[in-house]
C-alpha cells in the first residue's frame, strides 16, 4: 500500500476554524449562487501553476449538495517541486467548510494523485474516496463519473512519455504566468498559450477528440445516460451518439467547473482568472441532460 506520510505532513489539512454562533454567515460572501451538483477536477494544487486564488473564489461564491473532486486535485507529481501557497491553503479550507455544512464531498482519484487509490471506499477527512461514481441527475438521468486517464494510451503504456509530457506542459504553463502578467500590465483580458496551442495543434485536437469518442463509447456499453470526466484539460458538453459527454475542465489553464442545477441541467461555468465576483461566473456552454450541448456566447 502507497506510503501517503509525505501527503498528510506536506498538505494542510487542517479545518477551518469554526465562527461563533450568528456570525458565520455574515463571513459568507454577499453573492452566492447554489446548485445542486458541482464537478471540478484537474485543480493541481501543490505546483504554481494551480490557479487557487480564482478556485478559492470559486468555492466561496457557489454552494452545492455534492461536491465531486474528478482527480488530478493534488499534484503528486511535483514532489520535488512542491510549492504551497495561503491561496491553495485557502481552497483546503473552503472544501472542509463545505463538508462541515453538510455537502457530500466525492473524491475520485487521477492519474497526478493516485497515491489516494489505494485508500478508495474509506473516508478522509470527510471525504469520500472512490475509483468511479455513478451520479443521478434531478431529472433522473444517470451519469458515470471517472478522471478519465484509464483512456490516455500514454498514460497506460508509456508513463515515462506521460512525465516528459507533463514537464513540456508545465514548460507552456510558466510561458502563459509570464504571457499573462505583461496583458494583464496593459489591461488586456487572460488568454492561454497553452490552450491555444492544444486546439490548434492538429494532432493534439485529434487526441481530444479521439479520447472523447472512446470515453463515450465506453459509457453507452455501461448503459449510462452520459459521462462527467476531467483528465485532457478540456471542458466541453456535447453529445456523440446517444451519450451526453461532459468534461469539467481544469484549474491551471481555463478555470472550468460543471454544474448541475435543481432541475438536472448541466452547465460550464468558466470563472475569470482574476476574480470579477459580480460576474458570478460565465457560462461557457449548457445542456440539458438529455439534449443536445448549446453553446452560450461569453
Amino acid at each position: 500500500m502507497t506510503d501517503i506520510a509525505w501527503f498528510e505532513s506536506a498538505l494542510p489539512l487542517r479545518r477551518p476554524a469554526r465562527a461563533p454562533a450568528g456570525s458565520r454567515a455574515q463571513s459568507r460572501p454577499r453573492k452566492v449562487r447554489s446548485h445542486r451538483t458541482i464537478f471540478i477536477s484537474d485543480t493541481h494544487l501543490g505546483t504554481r501553476h494551480a490557479k487557487a486564488e480564482a478556485l478559492a473564489d470559486f468555492l466561496a461564491h457557489n454552494e452545492c449538495e455534492t461536491l465531486f473532486l474528478v482527480g488530478d486535485i493534488v499534484d503528486g507529481w511535483q514532489l520535488k517541486r512542491w510549492y504551497w501557497s495561503e491561496a491553495q491553503d485557502r481552497v483546503v479550507a473552503e472544501v472542509l467548510r463545505k463538508v462541515d455544512d453538510g455537502v457530500r464531498v466525492i473524491f475520485v482519484p487521477g492519474n497526478h494523485d493516485e497515491f489516494a487509490r489505494d485508500y478508495c471506499g474509506r473516508l478522509f477527512g470527510g471525504i469520500e474516496l472512490v475509483n468511479e461514481a455513478i451520479h443521478e441527475t434531478a431529472d433522473g438521468k444517470r451519469f458515470w463519473v471517472l478522471h478519465g486517464d484509464r483512456f490516455d494510451t500514454v498514460v497506460l503504456s508509456a508513463k515515462w512519455l506521460a512525465y516528459l509530457g507533463d514537464w513540456a506542459y508545465a514548460t507552456a504553463l510558466r510561458a502563459n504566468d509570464w504571457l499573462a502578467s505583461i496583458r494583464r500590465a496593459l489591461g488586456l483580458p487572460y488568454w492561454s498559450l497553452s490552450a491555444w496551442a492544444k486546439h490548434t495543434v492538429k494532432n493534439a485536437a485529434q487526441f481530444i477528440t479521439r479520447f472523447e469518442e472512446i470515453v463515450a463509447r465506453e459509457a453507452a456499453a455501461r448503459g449510462v445516460d452520459g459521462v462527467v470526466c476531467g483528465h485532457i484539460h478540456h471542458a466541453e458538453i456535447r453529445r456523440i451518439g446517444g451519450v451526453l459527454y461532459l468534461n469539467d475542465g481544469d484549474w491551471v489553464e481555463s478555470c472550468t467547473a460543471l454544474v448541475e442545477d435543481a432541475t438536472g441541467k448541466m452547465e460550464i461555468l468558466r470563472w475569470a482568472a482574476h476574480p470579477q465576483r459580480d460576474a458570478m461566473g460565465t457560462p461557457a456552454a449548457a445542456a440539458g441532460a438529455g439534449a443536445e450541448a448549446a453553446l452560450i456566447p461569453a
